[in-house]
């Protein structure tokens, strides 16, 4: 596999060089290496970085922290550490800790923890974001979602909403991409591609790694709510945004 990576980077260039490398490359390591090149850029990509390490399992955050170590000898953590700050580091770290209970929903504890949150937010002056940071990655996406009705349900708003109002920067964007694929994990895919080529210029690297690690995954779950969302379908939305080979690629992977 190595010698035909190899070769491949010597025949092709460019962005559909980025993209054929990417499919080769397996997902965690894949996934890794972006994680990487966020941290080691110029100016750390904090948006790349809560798209990877805010948005999936903890199966998924094992195997590219697993990757990482493997192919910098580093800690994934550490890396985070010298690069991040602030209330921001302490959510990817949380995330990256796997200490999600993905199995356990008790509707029974929803609205004392709706009633945590609100007391953390907008129920004090100032927010408590280590208490929000402790609740999201904490309680599995089932028992959240609850949580987050009985929030409604007692405040009148979404938390999604009191996120919105109460924070800001990198922290605001990190809590809100968990919030939303709690809610709805295809929507929040769905809303990362569609940014990836709105305004001038295309955001080639977000795209191409939107579709690379979606299409086995979640791609038609995506595709609808695109349509849903935009009126439009996610083919098209490529068609008009790329060209060539790139373009070819990636209507391949999107359309299966």
């Amino acid at each position: 596999m190595q010698d035909l990576v190899k070769d491949l980077k010597s025949e092709l260039s460019g962005k559909f060089e980025e993209a054929i490398l990417a499919l080769m490359t397996p997902l965690p390591l894949y996934l890794a290496q972006e994680v990487h090149h966020a941290i080691q850029g110029i100016g750390t990509n904090e948006r790349t970085l809560v798209e990877i390490l805010c948005t999936r399992d903890n199966q998924s955050l094992m195997a590219i922290k697993n990757a990482y170590y493997q192919h910098y000898r580093k800690k994934l953590e550490d890396d985070l550490r010298g690069d991040t700050s602030g209330d921001f580091r302490r959510l990817l770290i949380s995330m990256c800790a796997c200490s999600r209970d993905e199995n356990t929903c008790d509707p029974a504890l929803a609205p004392n923890l709706a009633q945590q949150l609100y007391n953390a937010g907008v129920g004090k002056v100032g927010t408590d974001e280590a208490e929000f940071n402790r609740i999201l990655s904490t309680y599995s996406y089932p028992m959240l979602r609850i949580v987050f009705e009985e929030y409604k349900k007692i405040k009148g708003k979404s938390f999604g909403d009191a996120l919105d109002s109460e924070l800001s920067g990198d922290l605001k964007m990190g809590m809100r991409a968990v919030y939303d694929c709690i809610q709805n994990r295809a929507a929040y895919f769905a809303k990362e591609l569609h940014d990836s080529m709105a305004g001038m210029g295309t955001r080639d690297r977000a795209l191409i790694r939107l579709v690379v690690s979606r299409c086995e995954i979640d791609m038609g779950n995506i595709k609808q709510e695109y349509h849903k969302m935009y009126s439009k379908s996610l083919e098209h939305a490529i068609k008009n945004d790329t060209s060539g080979d790139l373009k070819k690629l990636l209507i391949g992977m999107v359309e299966g």
